[in-house]
C-alpha cells in the first residue's frame, strides 16, 4: 500500500468514527430528553388520565368547627331521686311481694314488718299522752289555787316540772312512732298493732330487693333501693389537664352500649377539686328523652368545645403515606411532544379534627390559600400514581 492510499484510509476511518460518535451522542441526548426526571414531590398526568381519575381542584376553605372532648362516665340520678329503704327499729318480715324492676309510687307499701317493740312504743305513748292530759289539768288547778294563796309556789313548780317532763316524753314517743311509720294522731287504745308498713319514700322503680318472709332485719340492713329515673344525670370523669375546656352550659352528646343513637345533655356543674388520681368530675343534665337509658350505665361522651374558624378541606383531599399526611396542589400545565400534561405537587400537612365531611388541616409556612388550588377529588389516584410509577404516571 502506498503512502497516499494509507492517508486516504486513515481519513475515512476518522470520519466514520466521528459520525458514529455524533450519532451515539444524539441518541443519548434524545433519550435523556424523553426520560425527564421529575422531583420526588411531583406527579404528572396526561389529560386523558386526569379525566379517568376524575381529578378536581378547589381552594382551601375557612370553616367553623366545634372541637369535641371525648370522655367516659356513667348515668346517675340526683341524691333526692335515689332512696335506700331501711327499718329503723328492725323486726321480722311478715310479707313482701315486690320484685326488682317493679314500679312503685310514694307511700306504697313495700313490706310489712313485725316487732314486739312496736307494741311497747305505742303503749308507752298512749300512757304518756293520758298522763300529760292529767298533768296539764293539775297544772291549771295548782296555778289557780296559787293565785288564791292556797298553794305554795313550790307546789306549782313541782307540778310544772312533771307536766314538762311528760310533754317531752310524749313528743319523743311521737317521733319514734313517726320513725316506724305510725301516725300518732290516729293511734288509739283500740288499734295498737305489732306490725307496721314499710313504704316507699319516692316514686320510681325498685333497683334492689333484699327481703324474704320470716327474715329478721336490723336497723342497718338495706331492704330496698328505689330509683326515680325521670331526671337523669351524667357523671363524667375528666383529667385535670382538661379542666379549662369545660364550663356550665356546654352541650354533651353521649352513647350507651355501643349504640348509634345520640343522646344529649347539658353541663350543669363542674368539679371544684381534683382527686388523687388527677381526675375531676363533671355533671350534666340529660335533656333528650332516653327510654333505654338507665342509672348505672356506662357512657361514651363528647363535650362540644368553643367554635373555631379553621382551614379545612374535604376528607377525600387528605391522604396518608408512611405515617404522614399529604395534599396535592396544582403546580402547572405543560406540553411534551405535542401532548398536554399537568403537574401536581405533593405537600405535607398536619391533620386536625374531622367534622361534617371536612378535615381541619395545618398548612406549612408560606402556603398561600388564596392562590393555591388543592386536589379535592382524586387525591388517592394521584397517591397511587406516585407510589406505582408507570401505571398512571408517565
Amino acid at each position: 500500500m502506498t503512502t497516499k492510499n494509507l492517508r486516504i484510509s486513515l481519513i475515512v476511518l476518522f470520519v466514520t468514527v466521528a459520525l458514529y460518535s455524533c450519532n451515539i451522542a444524539g441518541k443519548q441526548s434524545a433519550e435523556a430528553k424523553e426520560m425527564e426526571v421529575l422531583p420526588d414531590n411531583i406527579v404528572e398526568l396526561r389529560d386523558d388520565q386526569i379525566r379517568l381519575a376524575d381529578i378536581q381542584t378547589a381552594p382551601v376553605e375557612m370553616r367553623s368547627v366545634s372541637t369535641t372532648l371525648k370522655v367516659n362516665g356513667i348515668i346517675t340520678v340526683a341524691p333526692q331521686n335515689n332512696a335506700t329503704v331501711c327499718m329503723p327499729l328492725g323486726g321480722f318480715i311478715k310479707s313482701a311481694d315486690l320484685l326488682p324492676g317493679n314500679s312503685v309510687r310514694k307511700g306504697q307499701t313495700l313490706a310489712v314488718i313485725e316487732n314486739q317493740e312496736f307494741v311497747d312504743i305505742q303503749q308507752n305513748y298512749l300512757e304518756a299522752r293520758n298522763k300529760l292530759g292529767y298533768a296539764e289539768a293539775e297544772l291549771k288547778r295548782h296555778t289557780d289555787l296559787y293565785k288564791d294563796d292556797v298553794y305554795s309556789e313550790k307546789n306549782v313548780q313541782q307540778v310544772t316540772v312533771e307536766y314538762k317532763n311528760l310533754k317531752a316524753m310524749v313528743k319523743s314517743l311521737e317521733q319514734k312512732l313517726f320513725l316506724i311509720g305510725i301516725n300518732p294522731a290516729q293511734l288509739t287504745e283500740d288499734n295498737i298493732s305489732n306490725t307496721v308498713n314499710l313504704v316507699s319514700p319516692i316514686n320510681g322503680f325498685l333497683k334492689s330487693v333484699n327481703v324474704n318472709i320470716g327474715k329478721y332485719v336490723s336497723s342497718t340492713d338495706v331492704l330496698f333501693e328505689v330509683i326515680n329515673s325521670d331526671k337523669l344525670f351524667l357523671e363524667l370523669t375528666l383529667f385535670e389537664k382538661d379542666a379549662d375546656k369545660v364550663s356550665t352550659g356546654q352541650k354533651v352528646k353521649f352513647f350507651i352500649n355501643n349504640e348509634t343513637e345520640v343522646h344529649e345533655a347539658i353541663i350543669s356543674q363542674t368539679g371544684k377539686s381534683v382527686s388523687d388520681d388527677k381526675t375531676f368530675r363533671v355533671y350534666g343534665t340529660v335533656i333528650s328523652p332516653c327510654k333505654n337509658v338507665l342509672p348505672g350505665m356506662y357512657v361514651n361522651a363528647q363535650i362540644e368545645e368553643s367554635e373555631l374558624n379553621v382551614t379545612a378541606l374535604p376528607d377525600a383531599a387528605v391522604v396518608s403515606f408512611d405515617d404522614k399526611d399529604y395534599i396535592f396542589v396544582f403546580e402547572k400545565e405543560k406540553e411534551e411532544e405535542g401532548k398536554p400534561f399537568t403537574e401536581y405537587r405533593m405537600v405535607e400537612v398536619k391533620r386536625g379534627v374531622s367534622f361534617s365531611g371536612y378535615t381541619h388541616i395545618l398548612l406549612p409556612d408560606g402556603f398561600d390559600i388564596n392562590s393555591e388550588r388543592v386536589v379535592t377529588k382524586g387525591a388517592y389516584n394521584l397517591l397511587s400514581a406516585k407510589k406505582n410509577a408507570g401505571e398512571m404516571a408517565c
